[in-house]
């Protein structure tokens, strides 16, 4: 459901999988579909977003992916973002085709090339370098997309092979979304806008998010693609006080207070169309363990979401 205020606009919320439980979740993404968001989303990690070696309390984001999708019942539920050195790209698809099945058609799936060396580090996963990287992402979502879209997939990567592959039976949308997140200009972006159906990015204020899409936007005319074609969307956090940014992001508070709405109503709302004037037309807003439901209430009741 669009605000009255935002006609054009969608508003999602992402929940973190850290330090919490699944007595806490399934009961606030039932809340969130209630209070009349359109998109709910889990991210993809195995330790805490913190970075410390001894932050491992978190849930592993497939398995929580499909409990949204069964926890719900019209919202879309999306990653943001599946790690491409977590699984490999038909493993993923065939896990986010079952997800779309349970889901009735719900699912979105998003790739980033992954950035949380402590868990990789963990786990004695490779965390080849940024290039190396990338190039595993340009990669992968080609791989994926030719499961999820079409019959039959061949493709001769450096990293990834198939040959005559198929996945069956097929998802229940003809077309499911594939998301690209992150903000580097020079490949993500540029990936974005070859293979992505959507490209998010997170805690940026509006003024960055214009540039970005403006880079975005290039790189399409570039390859021959409309860029309306990319929806483009934001997460940010929501804090009414100090208080609560503080409580919800500690250490990472002063770095992610470009991206936070904050302030009294007015101000919230008015930062809301800084977004949507940059050109954001999805607006999801990033929440982690101990979660602010009093937040997300007032949130849509300001913008009138039910």
């Amino acid at each position: 459901m669009t605000s009255g205020m935002f006609p054009n606009v969608r508003f999602g919320v992402h929940t973190g999988l850290q330090h919490t439980s699944y007595d806490v979740l399934q009961p606030l993404w039932q809340r969130i579909e209630e209070l009349g968001f359109d998109w709910i989303s889990i991210w993809d990690h195995f330790y805490g977003a913190t970075g410390k070696p001894d932050d491992a309390a978190c849930y592993e984001a497939v398995a929580m992916h499909t409990a949204l999708a069964t926890a719900t019942k019209k919202v879309r539920v999306g990653s943001l973002v599946y790690s491409v050195g977590y699984r490999h790209p038909a493993v993923l698809a065939k896990m986010i085709t079952a997800i779309d099945h349970i889901s009735g058609g719900r699912a979105d799936l998003g790739l980033g090339a992954g950035w949380a060396v402590v868990e990789y580090d963990a786990y004695g996963i490779p965390f080849p370098g940024v290039k190396t990287r990338m190039d595993q992402l340009e990669e992968s979502i080609q791989c994926v997309r030719g499961l999820l879209h079409d019959d039959v997939t061949d493709f001769d990567g450096e990293w990834f092979s198939m040959k005559g592959a198929r996945n069956e039976p097929r998802p229940v949308q003809r077309r499911l979304p594939i998301w690209v997140g992150g903000g580097g200009e020079k490949r993500t972006l540029n990936i974005a806008a070859r293979y992505a159906d959507g490209w998010n990015v997170p805690f940026v204020s509006p003024e960055a998010f214009a540039h970005k899409s403006a880079v975005l936007t290039e790189h399409c005319v570039r390859v021959g693609r409309d860029p309306k074609s990319v929806k483009r969307t934001v997460n940010v956090g929501i804090a009414w006080t100090e208080e609560s940014l503080r409580a919800q992001f500690g250490m990472l508070a002063d770095g992610v207070r470009p991206g936070v709405l904050t302030g009294s109503d007015a101000e919230v709302i008015d930062r809301i169309g800084q977004y949507v004037a940059a050109g954001a037309e999805q607006i999801n807003l990033a929440l982690r363990a101990p979660f602010d439901r009093d937040a997300l209430e007032r949130f849509s009741a300001t913008l009138d979401l039910t």
